[in-house]
């Protein structure tokens, strides 16, 4: 990969990534799956995760610490009714 190829790919990278509770703590023992999350849901295009949606919209103080990527009805609920959470 090439200079220009990896500042690219850096520029996709979630900007919670580094610091996501989810990957740091929750998934901290199972790296392999971890891995396969952030490529689905970190690096390029977030807007499918949930976690992300969260974030963008409520703070990320209301990201609950074991959302999931994938669970968007569930960041939806928290969306619609952050009190309940």
């Amino acid at each position: 990969m090439n200079d220009q190829q990896n500042k690219d790919s850096e520029a996709k990278e979630c900007e919670m990534l580094k610091r996501c509770i989810f990957f740091n703590d929750e998934m901290s023992d199972m790296p392999a799956i971890s891995e396969l999350l952030k490529e689905k849901y970190c690096r390029g295009s977030n807007a499918d995760c949930a976690r992300h949606m969260v974030f963008r919209t409520l703070g990320s103080g209301k990201v609950p610490s074991n959302l999931f990527p994938h669970d968007v009805a569930r960041a939806e609920s928290i969306i619609n009714n952050p009190e309940e959470e």
